[in-house]
């Protein structure tokens, strides 16, 4: 199949040793180069009381991957995530991964690959976290610090699952404004993981389908549709705190969130032949203008007891923003930070392979994403046009102190 091609091709080219920069070719300019990179705008610090790429205005571009672990030693895990954390510091601040005598060495690869050399930071942010199974493996012993919420997402209405694209142990999410720069980062952490981990899966995206600040405008999905309009947004304390980060179960949790992925093929063809009347009700807003239907801007409230002169709802029972709309789910929300993404042609059917990655952090996944998909899957007109293909949960520990590193409270 041409998606499992792709996966090897993608593994093969992040778990290759870049070619080697010459000691001359280092030494002339590095230093200038990465002043200028860490001097730049653009740099979001890694250290804090929460996980960078979470509250972030989201970025540009994407590059999740979700690692398989290759060991049952806590120890080996706990260096991996010390040196993980140390590389994303260096990379989030615009500077190269190890030290420059590291880098010297002619007859020895180089500690960083290189492609990002030079560039700006570009607003990199590298978000971490931890997969249910991982607590489950009886060598690392951490059974008993496992948070009750983390738990893998049962079967769902409209699943169609790709077990290949699913799950993993430990996640890696970049986002930046560069897509090199994303590249880099995953393709490096990949590269210090060798040996204790294995890539499972990725996914490359472009184009923000949502925002997570009131100062970005919302974008459009690849329906052509405003995607995330109702979104918390970072400048919400309050909603923050109650939807998104966490404060109960393990310490190590505290601070940090749970995020679901899930891989959304859209059936764009398909979509694309229907009438601008039923794209619009299948969502309930206007296409162009992004506003309720019944309503003249964008964020006026859903009309959702208003009727038409038929006697039917003006925002139709089975439309998306109904159903997903917090007013009809008990207040319910998602911090979402999801993708546009391509991967070529699907071969058997001649139709492009395309869709959303969707990236929704919260405090309890089973109270959140889950009750919100339950009545999606089964009652959402959009399900014409879609079908999940991927899926994954993960714990993603608060954040980190200065000179500390990832999950640091849990493995420590």
């Amino acid at each position: 199949m041409a998606l499992t091609r792709r996966r090897l091709l993608a593994s093969a080219g992040l778990g290759a040793a870049g070619v080697g920069l010459g000691a001359g070719g280092y030494l002339i300019g590095h230093d200038a180069a990465e002043a200028d990179a860490a001097a730049s705008s653009g740099a979001v610090p890694f250290y804090g009381d929460h996980q960078a790429g979470i509250a972030t205005p989201v970025q540009d571009r994407l590059f999740f991957a979700a690692f398989d672990l290759e060991t049952e030693s806590k120890a080996e895990l706990r260096r991996l995530m010390e040196a993980w954390s140390s590389a994303a510091q260096e990379m989030t601040a615009g500077k190269m991964i190890g030290t420059y005598a590291g880098n010297r060495d002619e007859l020895a690869p180089p500690a960083d690959t290189g492609e990002a050399f030079g560039l700006a930071p570009a607003n990199l942010t590298i978000t971490f976290g931890f997969g249910p199974a991982i607590f489950e493996r009886p060598g690392l012993g951490l059974a008993a610090r496992r948070p009750a919420a983390l738990r893998a997402l049962p079967p769902l209405p409209g699943d169609e699952l790709n077990e290949l694209e699913s799950g993993g142990d430990i996640c890696v999410q970049a986002c930046a404004d560069d897509p090199q720069v994303v590249f880099h980062a995953v393709r490096n952490l990949a590269r210090i993981g060798r040996g204790t981990v294995t890539m499972r899966w990725s996914q490359l995206g472009f184009g923000r389908t949502s925002s997570t600040s009131r100062g970005q405008e919302t974008p459009r999905n690849l329906f052509g549709m405003k995607d995330g309009t109702a979104n918390v947004k970072a400048e919400d304390g309050a909603a923050m705190e109650r939807h998104v980060w966490v404060d109960e179960g393990p310490a190590w949790m505290h601070g940090g969130s749970y995020v679901v992925t899930r891989r959304i093929r859209m059936n764009l063809e398909v979509w694309d032949r229907s009438s601008l009347q039923d794209q619009e009700r299948t969502i309930g807003r206007r296409k162009y203008s992004g506003a309720p239907l019944g309503e003249e801007g964008e964020f006026d409230p859903l009309p959702l007891a208003e009727k038409g002169e038929d006697g039917a709802p003006v925002i139709p029972a089975d439309c998306h923003v109904r159903l997903a709309s917090a007013a009809e789910n008990d207040g319910v929300r998602i911090l979402r930070r999801g993708y546009s993404f391509t991967d070529g042609v699907d071969e058997s059917l001649g139709e492009l392979e395309a869709g959303l990655f969707f990236i929704a952090f919260q405090r309890d996944p089973e109270r959140q994403f889950v009750a919100l998909q339950r009545k999606l899957g089964v009652h959402d007109a959009l399900n014409e046009y879609i079908k999940h293909v991927g899926s994954a949960v993960f714990a993603v520990p608060g954040g980190v102190r200065p000179g500390g590193y990832v999950g640091e409270g849990l493995l420590g």
